[in-house]
């Protein structure tokens, strides 16, 4: 795909880009893989209407892989490790905020955080509670900005975080309040496995020094413990802490939860001692992703209070090519979920061009090393229209109060910790 062509897409009557990815787990077919856990220990399975090999669309168990929300973290982590690597966006740099937490004597180290990392992005409370040149980032000239944002006015979100407006901002703990920008997902995806079969999870443990039931302990508030004497009293066995054989059984739920038992799958709600799933085996998983060519026609990009259709287009031709650009690079680094969840697809990046209704989608492959280049002069189209974003990465401090909180809180946690029960 060309400039041109992306330009014209965006201009157009195109729906949509979608990329359908088939992917398996990279142990094999019928290899188990591992969905995230929710509250209460449980996957996230739903029926779901989905097409067959011929087409026909039948009603299967589905069980989500990776979020919306986890997706859009992926893509925006894949486009951080572009930008942290010097050379891949070297002519193309993307905006980003980032806070800089090195040299505060924390008892664990956080580094930087930059809108890209942030949950709330540009919007984040971590950026709006630190210091740019010494003023909060919010009164500053920069961060003022994002005051005027809408979708009549994206240009302070385009020179500031552009990403924003691809991956959606919520200005909700601005100034504003409730009112503050809002602007949807331009770039949606999920992962899902299809015909999900829950599993069951076992555990077991071999002791290499044989410790015995018998040879009872006390525990201590600290976490140490001492031998017991024959009568002790609230006497307990090595395994308690951490000693001794686990005998191989099946995990099970400690106590009664409100939602519906994934393993038994009749609608039963999960009870005391019940089975916890423990990873699913599908047909395939199945990576959806959709970038939404209208949400890119509601934004609008003045300059000095004027509106252009060439500038216009010029901005949301950019959007375009750094979600693209985002979606490559993710799919390049991988899918290794978590921890047994790695997934390989069945063949390359294809994006479907949703042009005109009733016609078969155009089909599209793009490497990230297509689509950076497609953003460069995307970004450089947009230059010539008088739209400009800031190409650095802009530092922050945090303030004397963020500071004191996390210290606060890492003090907490290294406490708790210390008096947490190992067992």
């Amino acid at each position: 795909m060309t400039l041109q062509e992306l330009s014209q897409t965006v201009s157009g009557p195109a729906a949509a880009f979608r990329c359908r990815t088939r992917l398996q787990p990279a142990g094999g077919e019928g290899d188990k893989v591992f969905p995230p856990t929710y509250a209460g220990a449980v996957y996230a399975v739903e029926q779901r209407q989905v097409a067959d090999a011929t087409g026909k669309i039948e009603t299967r168990t589905c069980v989500l892989l990776d979020s919306v929300q986890s997706q859009a973290n992926r893509m925006e982590d894949a486009l951080q490790q572009a930008i942290d690597n010097g050379e891949t966006l070297k002519d193309c740099p993307v905006p980003v905020l980032s806070v800089d937490f090195t040299g505060l004597g924390l008892l664990d180290e956080v580094g930087r955080v930059t809108s890209l990392e942030a949950p709330h992005r540009a919007a984040d409370a971590i950026l709006r509670d630190s210091l740019l040149d010494g003023v909060p980032f919010r009164k500053s000239d920069k961060g003022k900005l994002l005051d005027e944002a809408s979708l009549q006015n994206a240009t302070p979100l385009y020179k500031l975080c552009p990403t924003a407006l691809v991956f959606g901002i919520w200005d909700s703990t601005g100034p504003k309040g409730g009112l503050g920008a809002k602007f949807q997902r331009a770039m949606v995806s999920e992962i899902i496995g299809v015909n999900a079969q829950i599993g069951k999870k076992t555990s077991s443990r071999i002791d290499p020094l044989g410790m015995r039931a018998a040879a009872k302990v006390i525990k201590k508030a600290d976490g140490s413990y001492e031998l017991a004497g024959d009568k002790t009293k609230d006497a307990v066995s090595p395994s308690e802490v951490n000693h001794g054989n686990i005998p191989p059984d099946f995990a099970r739920y400690t106590a009664n939860v409100s939602i519906p038992d994934p393993v038994r799958g009749d609608g039963d709600f999960v009870r005391e001692k019940s089975l916890a799933p423990g990873g699913v085996t599908i047909d395939y998983a199945e990576q959806i992703t959709v970038l939404s060519l209208p949400a890119l026609r509601r934004l609008r990009f003045p300059v000095d209070g004027k509106t252009t259709p060439a500038r216009d287009n010029a901005g949301r031709t950019v959007l375009a090519a750094l979600a693209l650009t985002s979606a490559a690079l993710a799919a390049e680094s991988g899918f290794d979920l978590r921890s047994r969840c790695l997934l390989w697809p069945e063949g390359p990046l294809t994006w479907e061009l949703l042009k005109t209704p009733g016609a078969a989608p155009e089909k599209i492959t793009l490497t990230s090393g297509d689509a950076i280049k497609l953003l460069k002069a995307a970004v450089e189209v947009a230059e010539k229209e008088g739209l400009n974003w800031f190409g650095e990465t802009i530092t922050l401090k945090p303030a004397p109060n963020l500071i004191a909180l996390l210290k606060r809180s890492q003090d907490i946690a290294a406490k708790v910790a210390g008096d947490a029960d190992p067992a």
